[in-house]
Parts: structure tokens; sequence; C-alpha cells
């Protein structure tokens, strides 16, 4: 039933990041009120772009020890002007659904079905907490109102997490119109798994894939190829491919080994990769990795890319500016490619890594680049200084999220989506999605991009996965 919407290392610095003073948009705030998650949070927004309709969705009600009360949606049918509010239907009962918990919301759109789609994470609390479930929900009316989610694999006694979709809308693709669900079950050993469906997300088939580990982003190109970065295991950025509309899956390509600076606070932020695609095929990465500080005394926001895929280039620092940098959200400017490509980057920012829980200060950062990453503009503060105890609780840490998000109006604005926390007040903690106002543009910039070389004492690899990021 559809239910209707309520509303060599460069020690060269670029300029400091320019104090907030961005106007937002609030796009997403907790509406519900059971005791048993934190009242007042959302984390972890994705977003989509396609004609002039953008999608995002993010957890709402996050529960201290995995998951949150529902999916929150907003959706724009004019760029980015104004929006539409709500939560999707028949997940968790508080929204007359079989599941207790959900998580990690990914959001595509099919072309060739007209149908907008979120996948999530369905959690069960009974003897532990569980992902029992990845569920695809499917809007028919421009993400205005959402059925009932479709289920897209069962966990069958494991442990699933880390749902994330894609679909191939070129018209000239042999599998265009096929839609693309990354997951892992960590019942053997993360195992990253993928679901295919070519009927607009109403039925799905599962395959297995040599790959294990966390967070894989699966990516279309314009052949139908696709290619699945991921966090693996080993510590290692990797890349699995698809060239028969995923009914096969390559051994993993090895993008780079991750350099990481636990950041401070106990913040929750695992290095886990953001992926996009251009016109060309070529496919952009990035993750957060402290390889070009100085003994990696923070993070920086770097880029890998390939042409198909397969082979990649070398890992080149986006960020520059000092602090630590992390939980990128990168987009791409579909309608770009090569030298023109247009990249717009958020990602959040300590300006002292070495802060503590009590002293670190969250800020949220946005770079562009209008030349396929070779160099990229000053950076911009979009919102901050935020405390760590603003933030949900976890079991993991403080959290904004596993996630931010980025889509490209084509031949116009980025909007970032992106978790904004204030005071508590009356008990309830203040966390809300927001955009920037009319979107941000893209623009060049800045000297070109360094090297992979790193600096002397760099060299801090990420430690094991946790057992569920959930």
């Amino acid at each position: 039933m559809t239910v209707p919407s309520v509303v060599v290392a460069s020690l060269l610095l670029t300029p400091l990041p320019a104090a907030a003073d961005v106007p937002l948009t609030e796009i997403g705030a907790d509406a519900y009120a059971n005791a048993t998650s934190q009242h007042g949070t959302q984390a972890g927004p994705d977003t989509f772009q396609w004609g002039t309709t953008i999608v995002t969705a993010q957890q709402a009600g996050r529960f201290f020890d995995g998951g949150a009360s529902g999916i929150a949606f907003a959706t724009s049918s004019d760029n980015g002007a104004t929006w539409a509010k709500g939560a999707l239907p028949g997940i968790t009962g508080f929204g007359d659904g079989p599941y207790q918990r959900v998580s990690d919301p990914s959001v595509a759109y099919d072309a060739r079905h007209d149908v907008w789609l979120v996948s999530s994470l369905g959690i069960t609390d009974t003897g532990g907490i569980a992902g029992a479930a990845v569920l695809t929900s499917r809007s028919a009316d421009g993400g205005r109102t959402w059925d009932a989610p479709v289920t897209v694999a069962v966990a069958g006694g494991g442990n699933l997490d880390k749902s994330w979709i894609v679909c191939d809308n070129a018209p000239d693709s042999p599998f265009y119109g096929r839609c693309h669900v990354a997951f892992d079950d960590h019942a053997t050993g993360n195992a990253i798994k993928m679901a295919r469906s070519s009927d607009g997300g109403l039925t799905w088939a599962v395959t297995g894939t040599p790959a294990t580990g966390l967070g894989g982003q699966p990516v279309v190109r314009p052949d139908g190829a696709v290619v699945v970065p991921y966090l693996s295991n080993e510590h290692q950025i990797r890349a699995f491919r698809s060239r028969d509309g995923g009914a096969t899956w390559s051994d993993g390509e090895l993008v780079s080994t991750v350099q990481r600076h636990t950041v401070a606070g106990g913040l929750r932020a695992s290095p886990l990769p953001s992926a996009e695609t251009d016109a060309s095929g070529a496919v952009y990465v990035v993750w957060h990795d402290c390889r070009f500080q100085l003994y990696c005394a923070g993070n920086d926001i770097v880029l890998a890319k390939s042409a198909d895929g397969s082979a990649w280039g070398h890992v080149t620092r986006v960020t520059s500016d000092g602090g630590d940098h992390f939980i990128p959200g990168l987009g791409v400017d579909r309608a770009t490619s090569g030298g023109s490509a247009r990249l717009a980057l958020a990602y959040y920012r300590y300006p002292d890594p070495a802060c503590t829980p009590a002293t670190c200060r969250l800020t949220v950062g946005y770079t562009s680049s209008a030349n396929g990453g070779r160099s990229w503009s000053a950076p911009a503060e979009l919102h901050g200084p935020m405390a760590l105890e603003w933030l949900a609780n976890t079991a993991q840490g403080r959290m904004t999220g596993d996630y931010i998000s980025t889509s490209i109006v084509p031949g116009g604005n980025a909007f970032p989506a992106f978790t904004v926390a204030a005071a508590p007040a009356g008990g309830a903690l203040s966390m809300r999605t927001y955009t920037v106002s009319g979107g941000l543009p893209i623009k060049g910039g800045g000297p070109a991009a360094a090297s992979i070389e790193a600096p002397i004492g760099a060299g801090e690899e990420a430690p094991g996965l946790p057992a569920t990021a959930r």
C-alpha cells in the first residue's frame, strides 16, 4: 500500500577554511518519540539526483547499540529549491513494519522503470542486534510517496550490514534498467554479496563475490559494467567488477592500502570509500587517509581514479589545510568527463587532530574541482563548530553517521547533505539533516594534486574492521 509522505609529501598548505557563514536548509528532523532510542537524532544521509529531483534518506532516532527507529526522507522536485519530508513506511514497528530497527539508507533512481529506490537494513533485536534483511523501498511518483519495502536478501542466521544501491541508467547499456545492491555478511567473514533486479526493484537475485570487507559502493559505467569499491578486511581500498550485468564478479583489484590516523575524541569514523562515475565511465573513489601529513598526524581526504575500474592511478591529496578530515561524500557531474569533470566533496573536519572528547570541535567542510580532480578549490566551512557531546552515542563512539553525501545538478550546483548538531534541549539531542540553500558552485583552483609519495613517519594502517558497523 502506498503511504503518503509527511512532509611526496606536500607541506604547503592552502588557506584555512573560511568561517561558516553559509545559509542552510533543514531537510530532516527526528519525528519519532519512542523512549528506547535517542530522540532528536538523525545520522548518515545519502542522496541522489535525476532530472529535476533530489532525494535524500537518513536514519532517524538512533539507538546506542545499533540502528534507528526509522528512515526519514526528503524530496525536492525543483533541484533543491523546496523540499517535502517524511518517513519510509512498513519497515519498523514505528511505521507498521516487522523490524525493530533499521539502518544504512542508500538512494538510487531507475530511469528505465521511472522508480526511485531506497535500500536499507532491517534489524532485529531478539537475541542480540542483528542485520536481518536488506530491504528496498520504492516510489513511483517522484519520491513523494513510498511503498512498504521489498525484501532483497535475508540473513538466514547471519548478520548483514552496509547495504548500498545503484541503477544502470545508460540507455545504450546492454543492462539498462538493472539495479544492484551491495551488502556484507558478518557471519561469513564480512563476505560481500550482490543482489540484482531488472524489474524496478520488485524482485531480486543474490550472488556471491570473492570480496570480504565493508562499505561496498557499486557504481555503473555507461557500458553496463559495475564497479564496487570497498574497504577490505586487509585494511585496503579495493574494487571488484562485473561485465555481465551482475551475474558474476571478478576478484578485487587493489586501489590502495589505507593509512589511517585514529580520529580523536572517540568519534566513530571508519575510512569507508565514497565512489562516483563520470560520463566516460571513469571511476572516482575518495576516503580519509593520513599518508600526506607528517607522522600521520591527521587525515586528509584522498582520491584515486580509474578509467574502467580495473587499473587505478596514484593516490592524490584533496585536502591540505591541516587538521583532521574524515567521512567524505563525493559527487560527480555525470554529464562531464575527463579534464572537465566536475567534482564536489563534503566531509567532516577537526581543526585540531589531537583534541580530546571535551575539546574536539567538529565542522563540516566542502571543496570542489572543475578539472577532474587535478586541482581543488580552497576549502570552505559549511557549519561548525559542534561539540561531541551533542552527537548520538553508540557502542562504537559518538557519531554523525558512517556516511555523508553530495549530489550535483548536471551543469549546476552541488547539494551536500550532512548532519548538524546543536546543544541538547529539553532532555533530547538536536541532530538534524541539512543541505546548503541553493547549492554550492563547483570551481577549480589551488595547486595541482600532490603525488602518491607520503611524508617520512607516515604509516598507521587502519585497525581491524569492527564486527559490524550498523
